[in-house]
């Protein structure tokens, strides 16, 4: 961020501070939309801008802006349970205003980025809320020479990777595939992606951070301390207050990549190939990344099934430098210079998000240019490899699926195998040999109830039970980013919530964030159904 714009924003939030006293903690009986923007206002030292920015159901461009950012169609409906308010900032004090204003009014809030929530909780719920859009604070501060960036928190991946390579070719970030994906929520689950066997998480790269608290206090790295600096890297940063901006390390890349796919099905030896994959790659050299995609399909023109896994490589290094590696450790695959091609690293980026590496690179700063999807999601892990025999009742499991499900799993090892599953929130480290991601398409159905998409839902969670005996246990690991409301919602007790939480971020994490939760926002203002919890009890009783 540039220091000049914020010690001009420290002075207008200090200068403005005092107005609140304690009264900003009280909550009325009943919120009222009309209240809250009257407290907006009365608050704001410019009233006209920030009437601007807020944005309520009477409001012609109300349900665009909901609709704008919400990735998983399954949720964009008539019936889903819409904000009071939005509020769109464009600076930290309307942040600030806007928190206080929604604490002092009883409303919820709900913090939105890029809208890839997979279950719609940053967009929707139950109760009367107030969603903060950070999609106007989006500025990229690089700095070449130190290796880093200030991005703030409603930036995507893509603006990221935009900008980045306008600038370098030998320097990126390591985060994930989809451009319109927020660095917030991605950051705040942790976030892997292509580079993650070479350089690990996306948050293993922040090295600062600016973060609002539920008092509206401004905090770095140093003034928040490290346990809260650990906990919203990984833990899910929207259950501790708002991150305003992340200061990231850039990583060191060639100026050209080596690309590769192959794709085999089960008639030309996918089973024997695939099961070679889960022993070779995990350790293979962390230069390479291969990510995996399976589904069901007919053989030609016939009802007769087979399943296609298509092999996605990416060598930081040349050809010439791959193909002998892959020869020697790896020969079944195949790889040959023809399937392969040198690019930079941006062009990657377009490849595995579905666009040609020919695409203009702006296309990843177009929060529009990405395909709206309305899918069900679930992931686990695999600590150890899938004997041939388990592989066939998964291929068998996915024959029953109508074709509408969609398997990826991405390789680890490498760097990951360097940390402790307790260095971040995000413990799926050592030991891991790749993620899977489920998923089933809901794109041709009118809603997620018609007989169709139950069907289809209900298969997704019966493969869960087929893949239990080959995927990790105690406890059976989740991908918080991949949130799925299946595993439970409860927080009661922790009994309740460890049904979920522990699968997300294993037992010690889990304790620990709730520990920094009750120091940090003890009155559990920051929730939804799989927030941190805060609970009566000390944990140090339970």
């Amino acid at each position: 961020m540039k220091t000049s714009r914020l010690t001009s924003s420290l002075f207008i939030f200090f200068s403005i501070f005092a107005s609140w006293g304690s009264s900003s903690s009280i909550f009325e009986v009943t919120p009222t939309s009309e209240d809250f923007i009257s407290c907006l206002q009365s608050n704001s030292n410019n009233a006209t801008t920030i009437s601007q920015l807020i944005f309520t159901p009477i409001n012609s461009s109300f349900l665009p802006i909901w609709q704008s950012a919400i990735s998983n169609l399954r949720f964009n409906t008539s019936s889903t349970p819409k904000p009071s308010v939005i509020v769109t900032p464009t600076d930290e004090t309307q942040v600030r205003t806007a928190l206080l204003c929604t604490k002092r009014h009883g409303y919820e809030m709900r913090i939105r980025c890029g809208g890839h929530d997979f279950e719609g909780l940053s967009y929707m719920a139950d109760v009367p809320f107030v969603m903060l859009d950070l999609f106007n604070m989006r500025s990229i501060d690089l700095n070449v020479e130190n290796r880093t960036a200030w991005v703030q928190g409603g930036a995507t991946l893509g603006e990221l990777y935009y900008t980045i390579s306008q600038t370098t070719d030998t320097l990126y970030f390591p985060a994930g595939i989809c451009s319109t994906v927020g660095v917030g929520g991605f950051l705040s689950g942790g976030g892997y992606g292509n580079l993650v066997r070479k350089y690990g998480l996306g948050a293993d790269n922040v090295l600062d951070a600016r973060f609002m608290d539920v008092n509206g206090r401004i905090l770095d790295r140093k003034s928040m301390g490290e346990d809260l600096f650990w906990a919203i890297r990984g833990g899910g940063a929207s259950s501790f207050g708002i991150v305003l901006a992340w200061k990231l390390r850039l990583v060191p890349v060639p100026e050209r990549v080596t690309l590769f796919m192959q794709s085999i099905t089960l008639e030309q030896g996918a089973t024997d190939v695939y099961y070679k994959y889960q022993y070779v790659l995990p350790k293979f050299d962390r230069d390479l990344l291969i990510r995996v995609q399976i589904n069901s399909e007919n053989i030609g023109n016939t009802t007769k099934k087979t399943i296609r896994i298509l092999f996605h490589g990416i060598y930081q290094g040349s050809i010439d430098t791959l193909l002998p590696l892959l020869d020697q450790s790896f020969p079944e695959l195949n790889v040959t210079r023809e399937i392969c091609q040198e690019v930079r690293m941006v062009q990657t980026t377009l490849q595995f998000g579905g666009f040609t590496t020919s695409t203009p690179v702006e296309v990843l700063a177009n929060r529009s240019a990405a395909a709206h999807l309305s899918y069900k999601t679930k992931s686990d892990y695999v600590r150890t490899p899938i004997p041939k025999s388990g592989l066939r009742k998964i291929w068998r499991k996915m024959f029953e699926s109508d074709k509408s499900e969609f398997l990826v799993m991405y390789t680890f090892g490498g760097k990951m195998e360097e940390y402790s599953d307790t260095a971040l929130p995000y413990p799926h480290r050592a030991g891991v040999l790749y993620q899977v991601f489920k998923s089933v398409s809901l794109l041709d159905q009118a809603s997620d109830t018609t007989p169709t998409s139950l069907r289809r839902i209900a298969w997704i969670r019966s493969l869960d039970k087929t893949l239990e005996p080959y995927v990790s246990s105690n406890p059976r690991e989740a991908y918080s980013n991949y949130n799925d409301l299946d595993l439970g919602v409860g927080s009661g007790s922790y009994e309740e919530a460890s049904v979920w939480g522990e699968r997300y971020w294993k037992r010690d994490n889990f304790k620990k964030l709730i520990r920094i939760k009750a120091k940090v926002d003890p009155e559990n203002f920051f929730r939804h159904p799989q927030s941190i919890p805060v609970f009566s009890t000390p944990l140090t009783d339970i």
